[in-house]
């Protein structure tokens, strides 16, 4: 497959900590990879670099071969990466529906101020904007929830709805910030399929941070294990179940942290 995202030799430093340092890895387009490691490691300083939220300090960011690192965040999500948030970034005043039109507005044909006095354009774009959220609802299963306030909205509704969010800018690699946190066990399984439904009936590549052992291993076609801000270990799920590096550094008990 080929590779659709690539990180040569990322590195960023806040002052005299380094907290990502030389990191190296490509993602296939297509694929669903997740970066694990223990709290403090690194791996959300790692997706606010490749999403550009923070610039980093060598290294590249690469998406399909250009250089998008250092850019700022709404250019990159233009260009097709996008991240979702471990504090679930909604409007809690609107509904659901209401929430996934407002994020189509990353791929307004029309200006502010065509929205402003309603040009042609700005209702051609509402139009398209609202038959693309009923697609999303639909395609995610939430139509009994559609007219609901986010703020009512239990955790694993509002995990799909800001997955729905990310969805709603036609990502090509969507950023997955711990997505099954604060959910159980059924909330999970039923987000695990979720996701591989993006992967396989929207052909959306899928970058993943977790904690939750069970469902990365299910849900994962290869896995970069980061420590102190350096990967220490790529592969695929079997292959980093048995990786005795990671074991002894990050998962400590094969039994109890990797849910063999």
């Amino acid at each position: 497959m080929t590779a659709l995202l690539e990180l040569r030799a990322v590195t960023k430093r806040f002052g005299g900590l380094t907290a990502v340092n030389n990191i190296s890895f490509s993602v296939a387009e297509g694929e669903i990879l997740s970066v694990i490691g223990p709290n403090g490691a690194g791996k959300s300083t790692l997706f606010q670099l490749i999403s550009s939220f923070l610039n980093t300090s060598s290294g590249e960011v690469l998406f399909r071969g250009q250089r998008v690192n250092n850019l700022a965040p709404h250019i990159v999500a233009r260009k097709g990466i996008v991240r979702t948030f471990q504090e679930t970034t909604v409007f809690r005043s609107m509904t659901v529906r209401e929430n996934i039109i407002a994020a189509h507005h990353l791929r307004s044909k029309a200006s502010l101020l065509g929205f402003f006095f309603g040009t042609r354009a700005a209702r051609a774009d509402e139009r398209y904007f609202g038959e693309s959220a009923d697609n999303l609802i639909e395609f995610l299963e939430m139509q009994a929830i559609a007219d609901e306030l986010a703020s009512n909205l239990p955790q694993g509704h509002l995990r799909a709805l800001g997955m729905a969010i990310g969805l709603a800018t036609d990502p090509a690699v969507l950023l997955l910030d711990e997505p099954f946190a604060g959910m159980n066990h059924d909330e999970t399984m039923k987000m695990v399929t979720l996701v591989k439904r993006l992967r396989d009936e929207r052909q959306v590549t899928v970058l993943l941070v977790e904690h939750d052992m069970p469902a990365v291993m299910k849900i994962s076609d290869r896995l970069i294990v980061i420590n102190f801000g350096q990967k220490i270990a790529e592969g695929t799920p079997s292959e980093i179940q048995n990786n005795p590096k990671v074991i002894e550094a990050y998962l400590g008990s094969e039994d109890a942290a990797i849910g063999m």
